[in-house]
């Protein structure tokens, strides 16, 4: 068994052993803390973040070679989703986050346990240091603009939850307990538009860097291909966004299926077009 198994799995633990305190206690009837985050905890998920990231780090990258598949690519945007809580939490009251974040890491780190990556993963090489920085920010742009879809789909959920009439008189239901115990829908957007502006500007460093690379290996700046163009398209999503936020204030269920929309188009660039060419017309992408 090799070491990056050995410790998603052990990451998988960690997440069961803090999601099982949680839940404990909102299956007990008791009121999840909403305080910032306790230092034990903190020092905790610390280490949490410190063991999932050696597992992927292992399991991504060989010499001169990044190696992902699709269980690797929801560890690392689980990990970065954890390393956005980890941070918040020291300033903002979102521990109700935890009900849904600790759960979501146990099955994605044994499901990255059960199918690490191989010699059958998707294997890139890397040829220079510029088109490693262009895969890596591709990769933290991606995962971030997930996060904030993600983060606009509880959102989505939890405005819907408020907007319904509430029957007081009967006992509520544990989904009703889990999104009472979510942070505010300000706070909460508050976080959404932090996430967005740094998947924004690494998504520009991305196709910027993208454009050298092209131009090194092909000659031309930017590649006629179905992922460049749903890429821009979804880069001129959020620009627009964040352009309507600062000038209008743009907020609520705009933002909300701009989010959606923008990740969407995204989704289509990076695995949409993989999944056409590999297993619908069984092509290779470069």
């Amino acid at each position: 068994m090799s070491t990056d198994i050995v410790l998603h799995y052990l990451a998988a633990l960690f997440y069961l052993g803090l999601g099982t305190s949680i839940w404990f206690a909102l299956l007990k009837q008791k009121e999840v803390n909403k305080r910032t985050i306790p230092i034990p905890i903190s020092i905790i998920f610390f280490i949490l973040i410190v063991i999932q990231g050696f597992a992927i780090h292992l399991g991504m990258l060989s010499s001169g070679q990044i190696r992902i598949n699709w269980t690797l690519g929801l560890s690392f945007t689980l990990w970065l989703g954890v390393m956005v809580y980890w941070f918040d939490s020291h300033f903002m009251k979102i521990n109700g986050f935890q009900l849904l974040l600790l759960p979501i890491g146990v099955v994605i780190c044994v499901l990255a346990a059960l199918f690490p990556t191989s010699g059958l993963s998707t294997t890139i090489n890397v040829p220079t240091k510029l088109f490693m920085v262009h895969l890596v920010t591709s990769l933290f742009a991606y995962s971030l603009i997930a996060l904030g879809a993600l983060q606009a789909l509880i959102m989505t959920s939890l405005d819907n939850y408020l907007h319904r009439p509430q029957h007081f008189s009967t006992t509520p239901s544990l989904l009703s307990r889990v999104l009472d115990a979510q942070p505010p829908l300000l706070v909460q957007e508050r976080l959404l538009f932090r996430i967005i502006w740094i998947g924004f500007a690494l998504l520009s460093v991305s196709i910027v860097t993208g454009m050298f690379v092209s131009m090194d290996l092909t000659g031309r700046i930017l590649p006629n291909d179905h992922k460049t163009f749903f890429t821009l398209l979804s880069w001129v999503i959020f620009g627009t966004l964040l352009f309507g936020r600062m000038m209008w204030g743009w907020r609520g269920r705009i933002a909300l299926r701009w989010t959606l929309c923008g990740f969407a188009l995204l989704m289509l660039a990076y695995t949409g077009t993989r999944i056409i060419f590999e297993e619908v017309l069984h092509k290779s992408i470069s």
